[in-house]
């Protein structure tokens, strides 16, 4: 067990070590020096006067931001002595060439209008795709048991064989208290408790006051009822701490050079998945040249590799030279340590529709990426990793819907296999886009992935009725094949508050 101040030592060491680099620390610095000039700032109380015209000045609020931002993206410390792959991961089980400058010059031409000309990708095909990654969850098993027979967990039925902790309704209700039935929300169109236009209108008029104060921490409390349209793309920069700097502009016109001066072979990925998913969806294909833009520039990203350091999975290396092994020759490839996988530019394209800047869609990405996106394609025992929302899944559906469970497990239609493709997109590409940024608000909101699994059991409670009637595996996909008319907070707040438990 941690103790609380060595634990808490440890994340205040963590987050000053981050901030200590940042650019706000810089401007903080520069500030505390202008303001030795000023009348006010007596030399005998030197210390406490800056801390004041910090304060007035709002770069106290900036620096209360930062460090709530940074306070989102870590877990709970392992104990301070623990090695370093416990704190990526406390369960052991689960623990090219340059291009010609006439290259250059032409990407540099079409960098607006990348989607017209592509390479030959007719002999690519994904690393892997959702499928793929389901089999080997299916086959992860904890050695201290024999076949997964713990006794809390001898009765799950599912694919998923890990004895891990996962919420019942109850601590769900408790979690989410905020969707309650008798609360305001954004995308309930029919409450009988709040008037509709009533509280939209009162709900606007709170969100552009936590904008004016540009408080963090207000804002991830507020968009737990849903964001209104035309404040959502500025308090989800609040909430991620993003405010596109002059440096930040600069770091992304790098890593645009960069992709304009190496070609990778990762590009040919990029280009493959935009193409096979993005392209044919009828609400992102416009957005297919912003989508080549980032995630070319995510690929080149080295501060990507920061979130290794709390996330279970290691990025992977090359060896240059041919020297295998040995590990000053090693580098990380791709650059940022990340494969994209079937389906990855959909983590990309609804934020298209709220960001046009390339630099400002490219750090929220960036932002989104390394604080959820990550944990739904690696192995993990994390409450947010895709085995727990998978664990998550399967024992709401057992419990709660026991007879749909078993009918479709005896017909061979595993619920799973049916959901887990919604769950590892974070259902982009599945919802309308209005009803997924409705659903991506309470990821932010409450910090966490586990509304994916609440979803897609509510998804299944919803089409209960013609799910009994299907007798293969085939015709439960058609019946879930449409998700696009749902509309998800009805579908949440039902499933959850008024489930019996």
């Amino acid at each position: 067990m941690v103790d609380p101040e060595s634990g808490l030592s440890l994340t205040i060491a963590r987050i000053v070590q981050r901030l200590q680099g940042s650019s706000l620390h810089s401007q903080l610095e520069r500030q505390a020096r202008v303001s030795l000039h000023k009348p006010e700032i007596k030399l005998e109380s030197l210390k406490e006067d800056i801390k004041d015209f910090l304060k007035t000045s709002g770069w106290e609020k900036k620096l209360q931001n930062a460090v709530y931002s940074e306070l989102n993206v870590f877990p709970s410390p392992c104990h301070p002595a623990a090695p370093p792959e416990h704190m990526k991961e406390p369960l052991a089980y689960m623990r090219k060439a340059q291009r010609p400058i006439s290259e250059q010059k032409e990407l540099l031409n079409k960098w607006n209008e990348m989607g017209t000309d592509e390479p030959d990708l007719s002999l690519f095909r994904p690393v892997y795709a959702p499928k793929d990654f389901l089999e080997v969850l299916m086959n992860l098993r904890n050695p201290n048991y024999e076949n997964g027979e713990q006794p809390s967990f001898r009765n799950h039925l599912g694919l998923i064989q890990v004895p891990l902790k996962v919420k019942d309704i109850p601590e769900l209700k408790e979690d989410f208290s905020e969707l309650g039935l008798n609360i305001g929300q954004l995308g309930i169109d029919d409450s009988a408790q709040v008037p509709p236009e009533f509280f939209e209108n009162e709900h606007v008029r709170v969100g552009q006051k936590v904008l004016a104060e540009q408080d963090s921490a207000a804002a991830q409390q507020y968009v737990r009822q849903g964001c209104p349209t035309a404040l959502r793309a500025d308090l989800w920069a609040l909430i991620l701490n993003i405010s596109n700097q002059p440096e930040d502009i600069l770091y992304y016109e790098q890593l645009k050079s960069n992709v304009i001066q190496h070609d990778l072979l990762v590009d040919s990925l990029i280009y493959k998945d935009v193409k096979l998913t993005a392209s044919n969806d009828d609400y992102y294909f416009v957005f297919e040249d912003y989508l080549y833009q980032v995630l070319l520039c995510f690929s080149r990203d080295t501060s990507v590799l920061e979130h290794f350091t709390y996330s279970s999975a290691t990025p992977p290396k090359s060896y240059i030279r041919g020297k295998l092994g040995i590990e000053e020759c090693a580098v990380f490839y791709p650059p940022n340590g990340v494969i994209p996988f079937h389906g990855f530019s959909m983590y990309v394209a609804p934020l298209c529709f709220l960001y046009h800047e390339p630099s400002r869609l490219y750090q929220i990405f960036r932002e989104m990426y390394v604080r959820f996106f990550f944990r739904l394609h690696s192995i993990s025992s994390h409450p947010s990793g895709i085995v727990s929302l998978c664990l998550l899944f399967e024992t709401l559906l057992q419990t709660h819907l026991p007879q749909l469970f078993y009918h479709l497990r005896e017909i061979g239609a595993q619920p799973l296999r049916i959901s887990f493709k919604w769950m590892v997109r974070a259902f982009s590409g599945y919802l309308a886009t209005d009803q997924l940024l409705l659903l991506w608000d309470r990821i932010l909101g409450y910090n966490s992935l586990e509304i994916l699994a609440v979803l897609a059991a509510a998804v299944f409670a919803f089409r209960a009725v013609n799910l009994m009637e299907v007798t293969s595996l085939a015709a439960a996909e058609a019946v879930l094949a449409d998700l696009s008319t749902l509309k998800v907070m009805p579908l949440l707040q039902i499933f959850l508050f008024a489930t019996v438990t």
